[in-house]
């Protein structure tokens, strides 16, 4: 017995049995008293807030309560390790964002280790603990939500964490008494910071990716480290107190994207200028998408 409790995308509840009688099966199937079946049952549906549906079939139940459910014929086996299959892709928004924490208080009062497989990325960021970003079968990175969001290994751990994505530039490193970032195509020039240009004077004339996330690119300087880019406005995108400013720049023929707050409204199609926080760029290999 390997002791792991899964939880599946589709709830896989039995329809012609009771909640109760779903919460107990797995108990029922490893020969426990009646007595600690029961005791266990109404623990778990007291913990869960689903006492009142015990004695109803899951065709019954909302969504969001069978998904409690699934969660509680888990809980109720005491499990070493808990094994999540994309539990909340069924559900609409909102009650996707309930059961999140719903099932992070669950993590916290059970101190039971649980493995969370999504594709979600707010998800992962909102609830787990240490994160691993696999491509193709293939481990990226593992390690904290920060970590991963901050210092990501490589282009493609970048471009999957962060909503809106992080932009990226293609382009090449140049000298010009300073080291420069050079967007190719089009002669757009970054300053590569000091304390970043030490691990890429080796790089010198040859092809990158720099990234920069969108809300590092604002309408006023955050600190004297602000390049100033002037860019067009192509569409607003309105999210409550922020805004998604979508916008071209002169040569580069690709939409970029900046995150700032609602009290700006730079109206669309018009040249403006942005701030890009220089000391918050990425570098990657070109070739290997590996961070530098």
């Amino acid at each position: 017995d390997r002791d792991i409790a899964m939880v599946f995308q589709n709830y896989a509840l039995y329809p012609h049995m009771t909640i109760f009688e779903n919460l107990a099966f797995g108990l029922k199937m490893r020969n426990y008293p009646k007595v600690e079946i029961n005791q266990r049952v109404m623990r778990t549906a007291e913990m869960l807030g689903i006492k009142e549906f015990l004695d109803r079939k899951p065709k019954a139940l909302s969504g969001g309560e069978r998904q409690r459910v699934a969660l509680g014929r888990a809980i109720v086996r005491q499990p070493t390790v808990f094994l999540f299959d994309e539990p909340l892709s069924n559900l609409d928004a909102n009650l996707r964002v309930q059961m999140r924490t719903e099932i992070s208080r669950l993590h916290n009062q059970l101190e039971t280790t649980m493995i969370y497989v999504t594709h979600d990325q707010v998800e992962a960021m909102s609830m787990g603990n240490r994160i691993v970003v696999m491509k193709d079968g293939i481990v990226q990175q593992v390690d904290p939500p920060l970590t991963i969001y901050n210092k990501p290994e490589n282009r493609f751990v970048a471009s999957f964490i962060g909503s809106p994505t992080m932009n990226f530039f293609e382009g090449r490193l140049k000298r010009d008494g300073e080291l420069m970032f050079q967007t190719v195509p089009g002669d757009l020039k970054f300053l590569v910071p000091q304390h970043l240009g030490v691990h890429l004077s080796s790089y010198e004339n040859k092809d990158l990716m720099l990234g920069i996330r969108p809300e590092h690119i604002t309408t006023k300087p955050l600190n004297d480290m602000s390049q100033k880019v002037t860019v067009q406005i192509q569409v607003r995108e309105p999210v409550g107190n922020e805004i998604f400013i979508y916008f071209t720049l002169d040569k580069l023929n690709k939409q970029y994207v900046s995150r700032i707050s609602a009290d700006n409204q730079p109206p669309v199609g018009r040249l403006i200028d942005l701030f890009f926080d220089i000391t918050k760029f990425h570098f990657f290999d070109k070739e290997t998408g590996k961070a530098l």
